[in-house]
């Protein structure tokens, strides 16, 4: 995979030059590491960045020093200070548990925005960042506080840059693919550590302590946005009242083995850590009084996880109200965290049927979420064309797809990811008239 890197430094008259700029010696190699905090994007949640933290934890990170700041984004502008006051918070707490002097920034997209300017407010608050990385967001004329910065950039413009800050293109990943790729991984990691990382693979520990939050979604602008968990706003408010109930589930046929464990959701949505194999597959079956049962099902974990998002919502809101239920048929939604393409090497067969098209998976709608349900239950498949009200959110698109529901029989799930090989995901055949089941890729 392509890959560019070059180093701008501003000058008056706002020309920039090629020159070179080196981290303090201080900052890595030698010394543990220090505290990293994620701040996502438009639409985004601690979930973008969970294989990376998991990444981090392999190449020697204790888990519980690698956080996300997360935020209401449709109002970012309104909350900003209130986001940034979070910040601090979370930065004071880090710094006091770690013994540590400064912490690490990691943003994405929207949230270059919010951390730039966070940067820029004021010395000290830049004075406690030894580091920031800029993924494929905003880009800037001097680096953010005076903060060494490394910048990655995904496809679009190759003349973005941060001036000062090492710049590193990868014109082949879409936007959220630079956040989540092995490429980037192994940049963020140079730049933090100054070596290399040990491995860019997920390396399975004996135990995976799994724990995260169940969140209502879409917005409070009823826009549905795959993996939005902020924690400031109404439309990301925790899911109340609600338990939950984990299940191992068989490789083969995504069917229960085994007794439930048994966890609680607290006020906040907040849940575990749970203890779990690392090498099993999993349901998290969400349950609220008076409404249908929400099933999660993931690839087996590997290792422990604290940025685990269940993503749900109440009856009749967002695009989840305009999912067609019925005893017939079954209703799936698919999230992964790196752009669906359809016709350019991704492929999403569900029984057979590969459902991403250049028509259903647009590349430049950067699709991560699919919604896939038999519109006006009439049992007719139609791939010719995405559902209108999915396609015109962000990041999303919705098939129609009939998909028979079954109580003894399961649904293959097959994804094959561009560049890389298939992963099967089977889940019960539940019916939608009772059911929701999310499947999260990667």
């Amino acid at each position: 995979m392509g890959i560019t890197r070059r180093t701008l430094i501003a000058v008056p008259g706002g020309v920039a030059v090629a020159a070179a700029v080196t981290t303090p010696a201080t900052a890595g190699r030698g010394r543990p590491p220090r505290p990293a905090i994620f701040i996502h994007g438009s639409a985004g949640s601690a979930m973008q960045f969970r294989v990376q933290a998991k990444r981090l934890a392999s190449n020697g990170y204790p888990a519980g020093i690698v956080e996300a700041h997360e935020y209401d984004s449709p109002n970012i502008v309104a909350i900003l200070q209130q986001v940034w006051a979070g910040l601090d918070a979370r930065i004071e707490r880090l710094l006091a548990l770690t013994g540590s002097d400064q912490v690490d920034l990691l943003a994405h997209s929207l949230g270059t925005y919010v951390t730039q300017g966070y940067l820029n407010s004021s010395p000290e608050r830049a004075a406690r960042v030894a580091h920031y990385v800029n993924l494929d967001g905003r880009p800037a004329a001097a680096l953010p506080g005076g903060v060494p910065t490394l910048a990655i950039w995904g496809e679009g413009d190759p003349a973005r840059t941060v001036a000062g800050a090492t710049n590193v293109y990868f014109p082949a990943q879409s936007h959220t693919q630079t956040v989540s790729s092995k490429e980037s991984f192994r940049e963020i990691f140079r730049f933090l550590r100054e070596r290399e990382p040990h491995t860019t693979e997920v390396r399975a520990a004996r135990v995976a302590y799994i724990s995260g939050r169940a969140v209502l979604f879409p917005s409070n602008a009823g826009v549905n946005e795959p993996g939005n968990a902020g924690v400031n706003g109404p439309g990301n408010a925790g899911v109340a009242e609600a338990s939950l109930e984990i299940h191992r589930v068989s490789s083969r046929t995504g069917r229960r083995q085994g007794r439930a464990i048994r966890a609680t959701v607290a006020a906040d949505g907040t849940f575990g850590p749970v203890a779990l194999a690392p090498h099993e597959r999993y349901e998290f079956a969400l349950l609220r009084p008076g409404q249908s049962t929400h099933h999660f099902y993931f690839e087996p974990f590997r290792r422990s996880d604290s940025f685990v998002r269940l993503l749900t919502s109440r009856p009749g809101e967002g695009l989840g109200g305009l999912v067609d239920t019925s005893d017939r048929h079954t209703a799936l939604t698919f999230q992964r965290q790196k752009e669906w393409w359809g016709g350019e090497g991704d492929h999403l067969w569900i029984n057979g049927q590969d459902i991403l098209n250049p028509a259903t998976a647009p590349h430049a709608r950067r699709v991560i979420g699919v919604f896939a349900f038999d519109d006006d239950s009439d049992g007719v498949s139609d791939l010719s064309a995405p559902l209108p009200e999915f396609i015109a959110q962000t990041f999303i698109s919705g098939v129609d797809l009939f998909i028979p529901a079954s109580a003894r029989k399961s649904v293959r799930i097959v994804a094959q990811e561009r560049g890389g090989g298939r992963t099967s995901l089977p889940v019960p055949a539940w019916p939608s008239s009772g059911h929701r089941i999310s499947v999260e890729f990667g």
